[in-house]
Formats: C-alpha cells, structure tokens, sequence
C-alpha cells in the first residue's frame, strides 16, 4: 500500500520534493497557501496553514505531515499531534526553528557554540548589551525573519526603537554580538524517528544583501578537523532537539578558528540544494525518507566539487523559459532547476547546479549559465 506524504506549504521547497517521493512510490499532497504556488503539481488544497480545521482536514488524508517553512502555529502542530497524526519534525523540534530565543536558550543548555546574546525589552538594556560588546550589535526579531529579513546590525538602540515599541508585554527582541567571522557554513543532519542519521559535507555559503547567493560543497580549505568538528555539532542538535527530517545548521567560521551556531532550519534548506546533483541522495529525497522512517540515503558527493549559484531576480524583459536554449546550448554540463515563480528583484526564481574535479572551472560553469537568466 503507497503511503502519503502531506506537505504544509506550496513553495519551492515542496516542489522539489515531489519527484523524488514519486521515485520512491510515495504521494505527495500539498497545500498550498495560494493557487499558482510553485507546488501546484501535487497541490490537493489551498488554505490558511495557520487555520486549524484546515490544516486538520488536510492532514487526516495522509500518513505524514511535514512543512516547507517553520511557520506553521505551535497550536496547530500540537492539534495535529494530539489527533494522532505523525508530524515530522514534530513541534517540541520545531519550536526552536520558530522562536530564535528559544533556539539559543536551548542550544546554550546543550553546550553548543554559539555567539554571546541576550533577551532585551527595552532602549537600556539593548545599549548596555551593544555597550558591552564593542558598540555594535546583531538585532534580530526572535520568529519570522529570513533572507536577512527582521535582522540588524545597530550601533545604539535608537536604531531598534520602532522594533522595540512594537513588543507586546513581556516581549522580547534577541540581541546578538557581531560575530567577526571570516566565512559562512552550512551543516546539514538528516534523521529519522528511529533515531538513524547521515551528516552532509560541510559547505561555505556566499551570502549577497542578507541573502544566500552560492554554496560550495564541500567547503575548501577545511582541513579533516573542521568538517568533523561541524558535523559532531549538527548531529548533537539533532539529536539534542530531537529533530526529525532535514535539519540545516547555518554556523560562523570565526577568525580565531571558532565553529559558532548561527541559525537553524528544519526542512531543506538552500544550502542543500546542491545535493540533487551533487550527492548521492539529494536533500529532497533524503526529507521524504527520513519523515517516512525509511532507512536513510548515502550522503556522499558523486563529484569532488559542487556549486550552485541561486538565480535571483530573473529576467525584467522576458520570462525564465526564454533563457532556457541559449544557457543549456553554452553549458550543457550544468542543471538548471527554476520554481515556477514570476520574476522579482531579489527573488529567488532557481538555482543553478555544476559538478566536476576542478572547482574554478566548476564555479564558472555555475555562474556563467545563472548569468544567462539575469539581464
């Protein structure tokens, strides 16, 4: 009997899920929070994930429910817990992908790496904290923020003053130091219920204006300690929070030779989108196993070498389809994965994935065929 996956989210996440489940003989719904999302292949609903009754009549057609994003309200994923419904990753996990507090609270309680930071709800106690600290600070709104979205960097609290009127009572902002770091990493975890796990390859992120623009897999210039040290630290939160599925690990290499926890994120996640031509089991299919509790994929990369470069923007003139001849005809080698999304400046529209032996020669294939879809 084919089991179903139920997917809360209709982005680009859901959608490149969806081959492999079907590889694997299992369905897929989704639903979607709008028509015309990028999941609408296997779009079964459309309806407010944040609507109870909703996403109840959804996910009791299914054997599994799991997100394309962490936004899904805590009351909701308990709701489906107590009905009996297997929900990975499940909400004592997920919590700690919601709330940023929460996440550094707990991290802190597991004796993970991380950045100094702190809890403030007022102009006071963010100035001593950013006094403290060098006279500048990471700000962050502690639910809601991605893509450098609800992030910071303040020299005095006056520049935080509408935020922090905003609180509610007992509210609270997170207040982080600004880490000197020479680069960013990415771990990514994956686990199933029965406890299995497989660590990805450490990769080195580029971020551009807040947002990922290329990943390198695997991170060069490592050595053996780091990529051990960085997956000993993913497999412990995963473990530690007891997460279920996907579980990316975005980290701080400092300039003293530190590994810092940055943020996390339960699902795939941009930094893995290398792996679906790059690894042996692509962070896709591996979500698909790991939430089904099917025994988990090698990890392993096919090549020495994987870049992907995310298109971002797309065409002004044109459509995404019209670039699609000229970029594959110059750069056969590469593959080209786009997300059914109308162009936007900054959006992500796709992504561009290269392999090979050598890594400059890799990374300008990447980027040169990402060029063709930008004007």
């Amino acid at each position: 009997m084919s089991l179903t996956v139920g997917i809360v989210g209709g982005g680009q996440l859901a959608r490149m899920m969806i081959a492999p489940a079907v590889e694997l003989g299992v369905r897929v719904r989704v639903l979607a929070e709008e028509a015309g999302m990028s999941a609408e292949l296997a779009a079964s609903a459309v309806g407010d994930y944040r609507d109870l009754d909703t996403v109840l009549a959804f996910a009791r057609d299914v054997d599994v429910v799991t997100f394309d994003h962490e936004h899904v309200p805590q009351e909701v994923l308990r709701a489906l817990v107590a009905e009996g419904i297997a929900v990975h990753p499940g909400p004592d996990a997920l919590q700690f992908a919601q709330d940023k507090l929460r996440m550094r609270a707990r991290l802190a309680e597991l004796g993970m790496p991380q950045p100094e930071w702190a809890g403030v709800s007022d102009a006071t106690g963010l100035q001593e904290f950013v006094d403290a600290h060098g006279g500048r600070a990471v700000v962050k709104t502690p639910r809601g923020g991605y893509d450098g979205k609800g992030v910071r960097v303040v020299e005095s609290a006056a520049e935080a003053e509408d935020w922090l009127s905003a609180l509610e009572p007992e509210g609270l902002l997170l207040v982080e130091e600004l880490v000197d770091f020479t680069r960013e990493l990415a771990q990514q975890i994956v686990r199933r219920p029965s406890g299995q796990s497989v660590a990805y390859p450490v990769v080195e992120t580029v971020q551009r204006g807040g947002v990922c623009a290329e990943v390198i897999a695997p991170a060069p210039h490592t050595g053996t300690r780091l990529p051990a040290v960085a997956a000993q630290i993913g497999t412990a939160i995963a473990e530690g929070l007891g997460v279920t599925g996907m579980l990316a690990v975005e980290l701080f290499e400092t300039s003293d030779e530190r590994l810092l926890v940055n943020e996390l994120a339960m699902r795939p996640h941009n930094s893995g989108h290398w792996s679906q031509d790059g690894a042996v089991t692509s962070q896709f299919e591996q979500h698909v196993r790991a939430v089904l509790d099917l025994p988990l994929g090698d990890a392993t990369p096919r090549q020495p070498w994987s870049v992907m470069v995310n298109i971002l923007g797309g065409p002004a003139s044109d459509t995404l389809e019209s670039r699609f001849p000229a970029a594959l005809a110059a750069h056969p080698a590469v593959k080209v994965h786009t997300y059914g999304k109308a162009p936007r400046p900054g959006r992500k529209v796709g992504h561009v994935n290269a392999v090979g032996d050598e890594l400059d020669a890799v990374a300008y294939e990447a980027r040169a065929a990402a060029d063709f879809f930008a004007d």
